[in-house]
């Protein structure tokens, strides 16, 4: 999967930049490099990009869903171990890490949230910790792990940080969402509607209007996070790839290209861990918001 095994440069990003897809391939849709039409309507993993798109909004992107939950339960294993072999006495190099990272997520979680914190500062743990372990995979050479599925097992596809896929970044918004209406209804109750119904214009005449413009609001705010995350991941992503491309123009660009991956990846590292910070004060942010009480 070397870059010269492409035609063009863009050939080589886009192929690197379509996921391994499984859906439904609909009667009458083209298939791959002009195979003719889809005779009986059947599920399928997509041979290219126009299969995947053809196949519409039901399809599962399963290498983002493969590496997210993968990741995921790394995750947990790593925290349940750290917590299994805490000891009072005096912590190894692995034991002070993940308290470094327990303390200050919890410290932040208490500057941004006012109150009783709760289930908030596990909340915010699990938020920070998958994100960066997603994110941390762009440090993963574009290659490295697509060639070898592609040359042993005819995977042709494979996107390995799930935070490029817009699917898995608004899925994790939409769950942001569905915590900030359960906590609004949990701490105002009815208030909650009152809250939307009299916000801003104090009327009853301009509850609709009120009732729109916090309905926007409310469902812009993790729209808008889960859009920030994929947008930051996927321009490092095609940055990488061009690089990545650059390789296989020739012996005489070889140095320029080590030298731009290794900038990249130095600087990248802040990128990954600023947007799973991000991320994370902001959904605090949020379910600080649900708890206020107008």
């Amino acid at each position: 999967m070397a870059a010269g095994e492409y035609d063009t440069a863009g050939d080589y990003i886009n192929h690197h930049l379509v996921n391994l897809t499984y859906g439904r391939l609909p009667e009458g849709a083209e298939h791959c490099y002009g195979g003719g039409t889809v005779e009986t309507t059947h599920w399928a993993f997509a041979g290219c990009a126009a299969e995947a798109e053809a196949m519409g909004f039901m399809a599962f992107h399963v290498d983002s869903l493969m590496w997210a939950f993968g990741l995921g339960a790394l995750t947990m294993f790593l925290l349940y171990r750290a917590a299994k072999k805490a000891s009072p006495g005096t912590p190894g190099r692995f034991q002070g890490f993940i308290e470094m990272i327990v303390e200050f997520v919890g410290n932040t979680t208490k500057e941004v949230f006012h109150g009783r914190t709760g289930a908030i500062a596990p909340i915010a743990l699990t938020i920070f910790t998958w994100v960066f372990m997603m994110n941390l995979m762009k440090l993963v050479p574009v290659d490295l792990i697509p060639f070898p599925l592609e040359l042993w097992f005819g995977v042709e596809f494979q996107k390995i940080a799930a935070t490029t896929d817009p699917n898995v970044t608004l899925g994790m918004a939409t769950y942001v969402l569905m915590m900030m209406i359960f906590f609004s209804i949990k701490v105002k109750g009815w208030g909650f509607l009152k809250e939307l119904s009299f916000t801003p214009f104090n009327t009853w005449l301009l509850i609709p209007v009120n009732l729109l413009l916090e309905i926007v609001g409310l469902i812009a705010k993790p729209i808008s996070l889960g859009l920030r995350l994929f947008g930051n991941m996927f321009a490092g992503e095609v940055i990488f790839l061009l690089i990545a491309a650059l390789f296989g123009a020739g012996l005489f660009f070889l140095p320029l290209a080590a030298g731009l991956q290794v900038a990249w990846a130095i600087f990248h590292i802040l990128v990954i861990v600023l947007q799973a910070f991000i991320f994370m004060v902001l959904t605090i942010v949020y379910l600080a918001m649900a708890h206020e009480d107008h």
